[in-house]
């Protein structure tokens, strides 16, 4: 039975109950219901587990499994909190149609009147002034003559040197605009050939491809001092992640940003050690103390294997090499014991990383394992948490008003704590902290619901870190957002070939969202360095002349 029928039979069933009078609602009435939630779940599971396994089953006879059609947008599920999110706020203004004051005026032209139509008495009263925006797409191919000179004495010839950014066959502006055109616009290289032929340039695809990825050594040590700014800029950051393919192979897109920048980093994985490596910006070290055999301990490394590793360590302080070869004497199969690897690389490396000056106090994240236990604190996401919520489909009629109350609770509290962060007191913040721990400890008796209540109420000192820090973020949309970016990304190239063209997407994708959050236009700021003529200020100084973390508690 499908549970669209399951769903409609219990409706009908449920109306010849009245759940509103408790008399007639025996405590077995609930536990069969909530049994009833259970079932109709693990079935739905079991149905969708039954159907991989038969589409594994048609694959290996050679045949084809169920074919995969996109549900209908009324029928795809909604596990989206925007509308909860942005209920009260105000609606945004319509824009002016008025466009006048943002448009720069290339040229004046005069549009007269045909004064045969005119008659005798008629008067001139001046202008009225009408703005019609245009482009014009030309190009610009220019026949540079080097002087040359002689020498006879040193048999030496002297040649004039061309324009900075005129290196090659093409200027800066074309290759300011491929660059633009393929990472701000995601155009694909294809789109770009096409285009640039359309209007007589004379190109290949190979010297786009080659504009792309090939010699941007200062644009990659661009992206280091965005980051490096970045970092400087707050005491939080956010971290996100989404999927990406080097040369086929799978790997992680992990995006590192605050309201000020968007970094990227494509990596192998998606560990601890791989945030720890972002978060660095050089080379990680493993350092052991009572710190770090504190933490192993409380990442369940058995005492056995830290007895060992407190003998055996010689230095305070290593290198990965090092650290890789400490690791051999203590686990010579390499097969053997990865946990408690694990377990050692990261405990050290997270106190090594804690020790840097430039070590961030706040990350904001969901609440994926890797994020974990990195930085002093660690603070979540509501709208992620929200979507658990949004997860459960009770099929019971009972449920479902529980499940609609409680959410109009959880985002009632929501939106107090977005008038808190405008306004933070202790005495509010104090408040806030006993209406959550009321909030989530209410039992609705729906068993699924009052399991997800419990799990949010774990994460409380995660979830209330505004209370202390009001300027940080209740949700990391931020990091969601870049990782998006991405997402389209993949949409004009399904993978990069090799490391170079990697790197070069990272680059540029952190230079374009960058510039769009510092409202700098990335096609001037490409031909700006392109062309070597350094007129506009850096990212990265531009990251340096904000701040964020302005707010702080009021004790009144």
């Amino acid at each position: 039975m499908a549970q669209t029928e399951i769903r409609k039979k219990i409706a009908e069933l449920m109306q010849a109950v009245d759940f509103s009078e408790k008399e007639t609602v025996l405590p077995w009435h609930l536990e069969m219901l909530n049994l009833l939630e259970t079932l109709v779940s693990e079935l739905t599971k079991l149905q969708e587990e039954n159907q991989q396994l038969r589409d594994e089953n048609n694959k290996l006879k050679g045949e084809q499994g169920k074919p995969k059609v996109r549900k209908q947008s009324k029928e795809k599920e909604d596990i989206s909190s925007e509308e909860e999110r942005k209920r009260g706020q105000s609606k945004k203004k319509k824009k002016s149609k008025k466009k006048k004051n943002k448009i720069i005026i290339d040229r004046v032209e005069i549009c007269d009147v045909d004064k045969s139509q005119l008659p005798d008495d008629a008067k001139f009263q001046g202008y009225q002034s009408v703005i019609v925006q245009d482009i014009i797409i030309k190009t610009d191919n220019v026949e540079f003559k080097k002087k040359t000179y002689y020498s006879p004495s040193l048999k030496k010839t002297f040649m004039a040197d061309l324009p900075e950014g005129y290196d090659g066959e093409f200027g800066p502006n074309t290759k300011a605009l491929v660059l633009d055109l393929h990472y701000a616009s995601k155009m694909t290289e294809r789109a770009i050939l096409t285009f640039l032929r359309n209007h007589r340039i004379s190109i290949s695809a190979a010297t786009i491809s080659r504009f792309i990825t090939d010699d941007h050594d200062e644009f990659h040590q661009e992206k280091k001092d965005i980051v490096q700014s970045g970092l400087a800029s707050s005491i939080h950051q956010q971290m996100d992640d989404t999927s990406a393919r080097v040369n086929g192979i799978n790997h992680y897109t992990h995006i590192l940003c605050n309201d000020l920048y968007t970094a990227y980093f494509t990596r192998r994985h998606k560990n601890r050690l791989t945030i720890i490596d972002i978060l660095t910006q050089g080379d990680v070290l493993f350092h052991f103390n009572e710190s770090t055999y504190a933490l192993m301990e409380q990442m369940h490394l058995p005492n056995k294997q830290l007895v060992r590793l407190r003998e055996e360590i010689k230095k305070n302080r290593l290198n990965r090499g090092q650290a890789d070869e400490m690791l051999k004497v203590l686990f010579p199969d390499p097969n053997k014991n990865i946990t408690n690897r694990n377990i050692i690389l990261e405990a050290s490396a997270i106190i090594a990383y804690q020790q840097l000056p430039h070590a961030i106090e706040i990350l904001l994240a969901d609440d994926a394992p890797q994020f974990k236990q990195i930085t002093n604190l660690l603070g979540l996401c509501w709208i992620h948490d929200g979507r658990h919520y949004k997860k459960l489909k009770p099929v019971v009629p009972l449920h479902q008003k529980k499940l609609k109350e409680f959410l109009s609770d959880y985002w009632d509290y929501y939106h107090k704590l977005l008038d808190y962060k405008k306004r933070p007191t202790v005495p509010l913040a104090q408040s806030l902290e006993k209406e959550f721990d009321a909030l989530f400890s209410i039992i609705t008796g729906y068993d699924q619901l009052d399991e997800r209540i419990k799990r949010t109420k774990l994460k409380k000192d995660s979830l209330l870190l505004v209370l202390k820090h009001p300027s940080l973020p209740l949700h990391n949309n931020t990091s969601e957002l870049g990782a998006r970016s991405q997402a389209r990304y993949r949409d004009i190239s399904f993978h990069t070939i090799n490391e170079k063209g990697t790197q070069s997407k990272d680059t540029f994708m952190t230079l374009v969202e960058t510039a769009k959050k510092l409202a700098v236009n990335s096609y001037h700021y490409f031909y700006d360095r392109i062309s070597k003529k350094h007129e506009m200020p850096s990212l990265a100084n531009l990251i340096k002349s904000n701040t964020l973390d302005s707010s702080h508690l009021d004790s009144g």
